[in-house]
């Protein structure tokens, strides 16, 4: 190796360790073997490049990453909603774990500018590309894992992940109606009445408001752009208030 490349190799290598050390501190997480933070980071074109030297790519890490992503995600989702069916339960959490959605929170965190590159894969735009982004996730999670164990990561999704299924993020995919009835049937309560309680706003930009109820009582109410979208959002706050209730007694 000529002295150049070795001064750049060196310059880009402290650059990197800064990046990672403002990373941690941004994440709140600090990492005890800070090898696997790297290797997470580390795609298999930059190996490639820099075959005389002790680099490990992230794909073992990935594949660890996905396992236990798709564990901490299916604890959290037990116990957050008691009343859903395995079927809607699987179908939320592909929801959660597929590629776009990682790729969305390797964005928000920024770990695009942390991953090695070989110079031919960030010539393509590889930094960019979502199925790259997606690994890097899994890997990250996966290294997280080996550093500090399991509860380390549920705090990590506490913090960035379990947020944005509060807040509905994945709200698409779920028949909060459906969940509601079957909670409601189980209990053997009565039956549910949906209501339209207005319509406002112009043709095509119209919002419907609606509650449900339960013998007379209301239980939620919800608005959406559709009839359809108010009575899930009803359903919604209803499910969680009886669930709150549930857990209560």
């Amino acid at each position: 190796m000529s002295k150049h490349s070795h001064y750049r190799d060196r310059k880009m290598f402290l650059k990197k360790a800064e990046q990672f050390k403002k990373f941690q501190e941004r994440i709140s997480v600090q990492f005890q073997n800070e090898k696997l933070l790297y290797q997470a980071f580390t795609h298999s074109s930059y190996v490639n490049e820099h075959r005389k030297k002790p680099y490990e790519d992230n794909e073992r890490l990935e594949f660890l990453g996905d396992a236990v992503l798709e564990l901490t995600i299916s604890q959290f989702l037990y116990a957050k909603y008691p009343a859903m069916s395995e079927g809607d339960l699987t179908k939320l959490r592909a929801a959660i774990v597929c590629e776009p959605s990682l790729v969305s929170l390797a964005h928000e965190l920024s770990f695009g500018e942390l991953v090695l590159l070989g110079k031919g894969e960030e010539m393509t735009g590889g930094r960019k590309r979502p199925a790259l982004l997606a690994d890097v996730f899994e890997a990250f999670i996966g290294a997280l894992y080996l550093d500090q164990g399991l509860d380390s990561v549920v705090d990590f999704l506490k913090a960035y992940v379990f947020p944005k299924i509060d807040d509905g993020a994945f709200s698409h995919v779920m028949d909060f109606k459906s969940q509601l009835q079957e909670f409601v049937q189980r209990d053997g309560r009565g039956i549910l009445e949906y209501r339209i309680l207005q319509e406002k706003g112009p043709a095509h930009n119209r919002e419907f408001e609606a509650n449900v109820s339960l013998k007379g009582e209301v239980l939620g109410v919800g608005s959406g752009r559709s009839k359809k979208e108010a009575e899930q959002h009803a359903a919604q706050e209803a499910l969680e208030k009886l669930q709150k209730h549930h857990m209560k007694q």
